[in-house]
């Protein structure tokens, strides 16, 4: 049947990215998985037909991994957004503006030989529809300023522009505009799921540089934290639940000409076989 609340799930790793988006969400109620304790807020977004499921699941990609399959199999989510603060990789990237992850790379993959380090690159692309709905809703937001890019994901905080680990995403990644800790994780438990849309949003709150601890004194997390926050509300704002059209009404079920039956905005699992019969 029909999802009744079509649900999105908003992941975020801190307490103030989680705080940015739940600021948007009216109606909320907290709902607790049986097994595995883990919390969710779920709530509506107005002006939308989505009801959003707010997760804040910590740091690390393989935490953000097993956490989002398990998340999107209990809610049923249909879109997984991850939202939340980054270091910029170029300096045309100020802090405040959001990278929109056209792509995910996992970064730490690769081969160490006597000739040096090979690279074995791993990437994701990002949701198209969801894409499209952040390209179409970032036009709207002329105090926001969004670059659609790859986003790299490793288990590092970087803080030093002249490090090797900087200088090997120079070498293998340069088209990165950000770095962070989780997305890969959301963006591969999406993946695997097969029926999951994804897209990482992030604010950027520091230069991956010495600077790092300035910026971060200065509220530039906070202010990252709140722009992501904005487009990633904007985003749900342009990108419909499955099953609805443009005006946001449910799609008719039901013939549709000929012998077929249309079950759009159903979900089924399995061969679904038969035929229209005239008042049957």
């Amino acid at each position: 049947m029909p999802q009744t609340k079509p649900t999105v799930l908003v992941l975020t790793a801190l307490p103030l990215e989680y705080a940015a988006v739940r600021k948007h969400v009216e109606e909320r109620e907290e709902l607790v998985h049986r097994t595995g304790g883990t919390r969710v807020e779920r709530g509506r977004l107005p002006g939308t037909d989505w009801h959003v499921a707010l997760a804040e699941l910590g740091v690390g990609a393989a935490n953000a991994a097993a956490l989002t399959s398990s998340l999107v199999d209990w809610l049923g989510a249909e879109a997984v957004l991850f939202v939340g603060i980054a270091g910029g990789l170029k300096a045309d990237i100020a802090i405040g503006d959001v990278v929109v992850g056209t792509q995910v790379y996992e970064f730490h993959g690769g081969k160490q030989t006597p000739e040096g380090f090979l690279v074995r690159p791993r990437a994701l692309p990002g949701s198209h529809a969801l894409e499209q709905a952040a390209r179409s809703a970032a036009r709207d937001l002329p105090d926001l300023r969004a670059h659609f890019m790859p986003i790299a994901t490793g288990a590092v905080v970087l803080a030093d522009a002249g490090s090797g680990l900087a200088q090997h995403l120079r070498t293998h990644y340069d088209d990165a505009g950000a770095i962070e800790m989780e997305g890969w994780g959301a963006a591969h438990a999406a993946h695997l799921n097969g029926r999951v849309d994804a897209l990482v949003i992030r604010g950027v709150s520091d230069h991956a540089d010495a600077a790092k601890h300035r910026a971060d004194a200065g509220g530039s997390q906070t202010l990252a934290a709140a722009k992501a926050a904005q487009l990633a509300v904007a985003v749900l704002r342009k990108h419909r639940p499955r099953g609805r059209d443009s005006a946001g009404t449910e799609e008719a079920q039901g013939s549709h000409g000929g012998d077929h039956v249309d079950f759009r905005g159903g979900t089924f699992h399995g061969p679904v076989i038969g035929k229209q019969v005239r008042n049957r």
